[in-house]
């Protein structure tokens, strides 16, 4: 039976809904359940149980019609309380008319919501710059530095379920002048753009301008190329055979152009997935993590005899990497982000002439990345869990993330960049192969440098959000004695959070990764593990890492045997102890 107070607060939102295809839903849903149909009642409860909600990762969630929806009422709402934020932060510098630049993907309803969020700024007052078309994430990251935009819109869902879209808001011009500028929005930002939101009563009072804003042209895109090609190329490249995948998504043509300009001639892409399509029909999720994700690019590339795979996911912004490996399913295996982040931080440490530069990467990522620093002489930052943070990192070089998500040209595009990332790959495997080497190759030289590291993500997804905070609850609690067979030294809450010793002195002293929600366990024999909830999706992720001393190159493989050991047990420790 549905409730009466869901019901009311259905068909009040009906009455203020600009969709009528939303609206017939909910009106339908409203319907059913009267007449005793539970699975609608549940839908409508479900539909109704609070507002979708404003964060620093802007709004995600299932498209439909309701309060706790994707839809143009609720994008309607955030564009709104973001203009007004917008106009009020301006005001109080005296100066006014703020401008916003926007862009979107190929998912549903992805253009219209762009088109609804142009007209609210330009009602408002503000100059607002609409994408011409479907362009990657990073393009739209880049154009709020390259254009000065005082805000930056990004309708997407990046790798999300087809059912899905989402709301990305990045900040910059004259609202943030500092590191972050173009960089996607942190607290304080988050709460005060969210009660500019809750202050909006009706979506009817929204004055929505039948037009006046600005569609941009083809040059921020050419701009965008032309960043990117400020990468040296190395003149290697020319002879790689390389396979890419877009992912159903709306980095194709963009990926293509980047690698060709830098010199890539031998280039194929898997047919069934070169164009946008928000079904995405050959992915059961359309994230490159996913298990099959890339078995089309593998088929291709395994009858090429292809030297790498590079696939990015649907919005572009991420990257994966995977390389000819004989004895593995299809002769391919797709390398972990900590391990592409590891390569490419070598990558960029080995050629940084900036003074005071700095690689950055989330707290859950490897610590690899801190070695790498350390034998370049460079600085090294862990910051929270998320790009908005490893991008507003002041003289970041390179910062990564273990979940694909690489910035290798801070200068230009403040957050992660799967097609700049795409692009050093080639260069980095091009100089290698000059070496007479290979990726594997590169990540052993690392192995016998700075000891080998291996990770590992565990990850569960629900459908009952509550399982998370019990099985956190749980760890809290009663947290294991040992992992794999080594005794745990350390338990820290990270709400509290995170003291980063600074042992050689090159990051300034010591400092402290502010509070979240996670758990952090470390060993007797230099394993780490990381719980924490996922911030954008219903599930609880683990963060395993193990590190294995190498004497020399003939001592790699029993390493490489010891550490997928000892992942193993931890694995099953991990879930013993969340219970999951």
């Amino acid at each position: 039976m549905v409730a009466q107070a869901v019901l009311a607060r259905a068909r009040a939102w009906v009455l203020d809904d600009p969709d009528e295809a939303t609206a017939a839903e909910v009106t339908a849903l409203c319907a059913a359940a009267e007449q005793g149909d539970d699975a609608a009642a549940a839908e409508l409860g479900d539909r109704f149980a609070g507002t979708l909600q404003f964060g620093t990762a802007g709004l995600r969630g299932v498209i439909g019609g309701g309060s706790n929806r994707m839809n143009r009422a609720v994008v309607l709402r955030a564009a709104a309380g973001l203009t007004a934020y917008l106009t009020r932060t301006l005001a109080e510098q005296g100066a006014e008319r703020p401008r916003v630049v926007i862009g979107y993907d190929a998912r549903h309803y992805s253009s219209v919501f762009a088109h609804d969020t142009a007209a609210v700024v330009t009602a408002a007052g503000g100059e607002a710059l609409l994408m011409p078309q479907e362009w990657p994430t990073p393009v739209l990251a880049f154009a709020v530095r390259h254009l000065d935009a005082d805000a930056g819109v990004m309708v997407t869902a990046s790798h999300n379920p087809a059912a899905d879209n989402g709301y990305k808001v990045y900040l910059g011009g004259r609202v943030v002048t500092d590191s972050g500028q173009g960089a996607q929005i942190v607290p304080p930002y988050d709460a005060a753009i969210a009660a500019e939101i809750a202050a909006v009563k009706q979506v009817a009072d929204i004055a929505r301008a039948p037009g006046g804003w600005r569609v941009l042209d083809d040059d921020v895109h050419t701009a965008y190329l032309a960043a990117l090609a400020e990468q040296p190329a190395h003149p290697g490249v020319g002879s790689l055979r390389v396979v890419t995948t877009a992912m159903h998504g709306v980095g194709g043509a963009t990926l293509t152009s980047a690698l060709v300009a830098a010199g890539v001639t031998d280039l194929h892409t898997v047919p069934e997935q070169a164009e946008p399509d928000p079904a995405f029909p050959t992915v059961a999720f359309p994230n490159p993590e996913e298990p099959g994700a890339m078995d089309l690019a593998v088929q291709l590339a395994g009858g090429l005899e292809a030297n790498v795979i590079i696939a990015v996911d649907p919005d572009a912004d991420r990257c994966a990497v995977a390389i000819p490996a004989p004895g593995h399913d299809g002769g391919w295996r797709r390398l972990s982000g900590d391990e592409t982040g590891a390569l490419l931080g070598e990558h960029v440490a080995s050629g940084v002439t900036q003074p005071g530069a700095v690689l950055a990467s989330s707290i859950v990522s490897s610590r690899q990345l801190a070695s790498i620093a350390r034998a370049h002489g460079l600085r090294h930052r862990a910051t929270l869990t998320g790009f908005k943070w490893i991008s507003r990192v002041p003289d970041l070089a390179f910062g990564y993330e273990e979940a694909l998500g690489y910035c290798v040209l801070p200068a230009a595009v403040r957050d992660k960049d799967g097609i700049s990332a795409a692009l050093a790959v080639v260069n980095l495997l091009a100089a290698a192969r000059e070496r007479g080497s290979d990726l594997q190759g590169e990540l052993d030289a690392l192995a016998l440098r700075d000891g080998l590291v291996a990770t590992a993500p565990v990850t569960v997804r629900v459908t009952d959000l509550a399982l998370i905070g019990e099985a956190m609850a749980r760890l809290r609690t009663a947290p294991p004695a040992a992992l794999g067979g080594s005794e745990v030294t350390r338990v820290v809450d990270l709400t509290g959070g995170l003291e980063v010793p600074d042992p050689d002195g090159l990051n300034g002293g010591a400092y402290t990764v502010p509070g979240t929600d996670g758990l952090l366990l470390e060993t007797a024999d230099g394993s780490r593990v990381i719980v924490r909830p996922s911030g954008t999706e219903p599930k609880l992720k683990a963060y395993l890492e193990v590190q294995v001393a190498v004497a020399d190159a003939e001592a790699l493989p029993a390493a490489r045997a010891t550490a997928q050991e000892r992942l193993a047990a931890i694995v099953a420790d991990v879930r013993s102890a969340t219970g999951m």
